[in-house]
């Protein structure tokens, strides 16, 4: 039986690696993974290829958990808030998740959540979060809370991994006005 002292400290040094954020492998100036994937915009499927939206732009992917989660709700709902921002840079948004795929076509069109400004893509057993090194540590088959901001050339320009959702908007915003200077 274990002793109550090393029982607490095994929790102690769980809840400290559970609260810290977490930090995506690719780094600034890696060239990133292209991906294609299933996209909803507005509840409509479409394919979102990450080459041709770089064609008219910077990228922001941003993986998150799963959609119809308190956090995701949140960053979706601060990403269609700030999307004129983006657009007005000839920057492209899409969320990207292996959690609830299911429910991407009515998460993308929901006033509270993405309110149909920008697309969620599906990924499938989260092979384009393993390509990104974002997977959620305490549930690998899902996405971590991780922001790419990828230049038109492919590589990455800025990378921000926190599983608060709060900041991801302000960081990839801040990046993508950074490549205009």
């Amino acid at each position: 039986m274990k002793s109550p002292l090393k029982l607490a400290a095994l929790a102690l040094v769980g809840t400290a690696v559970l609260a810290s954020p977490a930090f995506a492998a690719l780094k600034e100036g890696t060239q990133a993974p292209d991906f294609t994937a299933p996209a909803y915009l507005a509840g409509k499927a479409f394919t979102f290829n990450l080459a041709d939206a770089l064609k008219k732009g910077p990228v922001v992917v941003y993986f998150f958990p799963a959609a119809h989660t308190a956090g995701c709700n949140l960053e979706a709902h601060l990403f269609s808030q700030a999307i004129d921002q983006f657009k007005a840079m000839h920057a492209t948004v899409i969320g990207v998740t292996a959690g609830n795929t299911d429910q991407l076509a009515d998460f993308s069109k929901e006033t509270e959540h993405c309110s149909g400004k920008f697309p969620v893509a599906a990924d499938a057993n989260a092979k384009i979060a393993r390509e990104y090194d974002a997977l959620l540590p305490m549930r690998p088959g899902w996405s971590d809370r991780t922001s790419y901001v990828i230049a038109p050339s492919g590589k990455i320009t800025h990378v921000y991994s926190d599983l608060k959702p709060n900041k991801h908007v302000q960081e990839t915003l801040d990046a993508v006005k950074a490549l205009e200077k």
